[in-house]
């Protein structure tokens, strides 16, 4: 361990020299400068080491890096025999959050400094994390009223059963009377603090409320039914070396709002006038890739595929071409299309156009089922269109953009905790008796387990000690 130690490429040495750099007072640390009179408190640049070493490690628990200050012979070396306890640890993160995001951004200037950031492109993504608040502690108008009616069920349900009760005899009758009466009590109490929420949630911006982490929001999942409450993570990613230039979280549930605020702040991180973003089609918004364009930044953001005219087995909008030249579209058939009126609809000025051969034509069918088809266009359209062209261009931008954007995420989580088995090998005989026949391999930090599954349920454990494997 001490010749692991002296190494000057190990990973303690780093953080020393990175927080010994920086200026905490400018960073805005509480206590950088010690108090005149009273005991001195734990210097802001040991709890700082402390903290990004749990960060680099795993340990993200107060208590857990309380005790690793204790035995870690890393952290004995880098906070100086220093050992804080886990609620100073946590007051620490608690007081000083905008130092330490600070501190992130200097970071990002230092990466910048040594020129890792040559290549002026980023991907950007968002991936929802869980808070500590289930579920059941999240109110919307449309699950109060599923609560409610929940709730009156179960009433009915159990005054039904207390008439029942009430015509029969004996002990065991007076007893689930009293039972039921006490349940029937508990709900009135329930549908009376329910009818309370009913006005908070109609104050509330988002009609949204959660009662163990306020700021929380439910949002939508990829899987049907599988809403998390939770918060909304955005990540911006260098192309060449995969290093986080940016980060922010919010409660919005969706990613349609975020490129242009991304984009600006990954702009700023990597020091470039002109910088390209990819992005996937859940950050496809007219607006906002306008405003990336106005102020240099080139959006790769693929279009989003919700008309349903292509669900109902029709023509898309995408099968009408734009003629600019003569301001027409051509259709399918080849008839053109003219412009007829204009409207606005979500602060964005629409240009309608149809065309008068509809009813005689022959594909008529596959194209509309009404009258004839209409097809819309932004007045800004044209930017959409070019960006179209640019990805049809760059075939592959959509697989860089999940080997840049989407690893962080699985790390992350992984590193809270929310990871699988790392099983090497494992593969069962197709025999009836499903007996597995070679050794699985399950790898964790720092050591190993070799479990053959043998019959009839018997097993082994051998472990294989490795505590300093490289």
């Amino acid at each position: 361990m001490r010749r692991r130690l002296r190494g000057r490429e190990q990973l303690v040495r780093v953080i020393e020299a990175f927080v010994g750099q920086l200026n905490l007072t400018d960073l805005g640390f509480d206590k950088a400068v010690p108090a005149e009179t009273g005991r001195p408190a734990y210097h802001p640049a040991t709890l700082l080491k402390l903290y990004i070493y749990g960060y680099l490690n795993r340990i993200p628990s107060s208590r857990r890096l309380e005790r690793e200050a204790q035995r870690n012979v890393e952290l004995i070396w880098l906070l100086g025999h220093l050992t804080p306890d886990f609620k100073t640890i946590a007051d620490f993160r608690r007081d000083n959050g905008p130092a330490i995001q600070a501190t992130c951004r200097r970071f990002v200037l230092l990466c910048r400094s040594m020129g890792l950031f040559s290549d002026a492109l980023v991907a950007i993504d968002g991936s929802k994390f869980k808070a500590v608040n289930s579920r059941d502690k999240n109110f919307t108008p449309a699950k109060l009223r599923a609560r409610i009616a929940q709730v009156e069920a179960s009433m009915a349900r159990y005054m039904a059963a207390m008439d029942t009760a009430d015509r029969q005899e004996g002990t065991a009758a007076n007893a689930k009377s009293v039972r039921l009466a006490e349940k029937i009590e508990a709900l009135h109490k329930q549908m009376q603090w329910l009818q309370s929420l009913e006005d908070a949630i109609k104050q509330a911006p988002d009609q949204q409320v959660s009662l163990t982490d306020p700021d929380a929001r439910s949002m939508a999942t990829s899987g049907k039914g599988t809403g998390i409450v939770g918060y909304n993570v955005q990540l911006a990613v260098e192309a060449e070396h995969h290093l986080i230039v940016a980060h922010a979280v919010t409660n919005v549930g969706h990613d349609r709002t975020q490129l242009m605020p991304m984009s600006r702040q990954a702009r700023a991180a990597v020091g470039r006038d002109q910088l390209t973003v990819l992005a996937d089609r859940g950050y496809f918004s007219g607006k906002q890739i306008l405003a990336c364009e106005s102020e240099g930044i080139v959006p790769y953001v693929p279009k989003t595929l919700t008309s349903g005219a292509l669900v109902a087995g029709r023509f898309g909008k995408q099968d009408f071409l734009y003629l600019p030249r003569k301001d027409v579209y051509r259709c399918p058939a080849g008839k053109h299309l003219t412009f007829r009126s204009s409207t606005v609809e979500n602060e964005m000025l629409l240009r309608a156009y149809w065309g008068d051969d509809c009813t005689a034509c022959a594909i008529k069918a596959r194209c509309t089922t009404g009258k004839e088809r209409r097809v819309k266009r932004w007045e800004h359209e044209d930017v959409l269109d070019a960006m179209q062209r640019r990805l049809d261009q760059v075939p592959q931008s959509m697989a860089l953009r999940r080997q840049t954007a989407e690893h962080p995420f699985g790390t992350l989580k992984a590193w809270m905790g929310a990871t699988h088995f790392l099983t090497t090998t494992s593969w069962v005989d197709p025999s009836s008796t499903g007996e597995l026949r070679r050794w699985r391999a399950l790898r964790f930090p720092g050591w190993q387990f070799q479990m053959p599954l043998l019959r009839n349920a018997r097993c082994s454990i051998a472990p294989t000690y490795d505590l300093y494997h490289e």
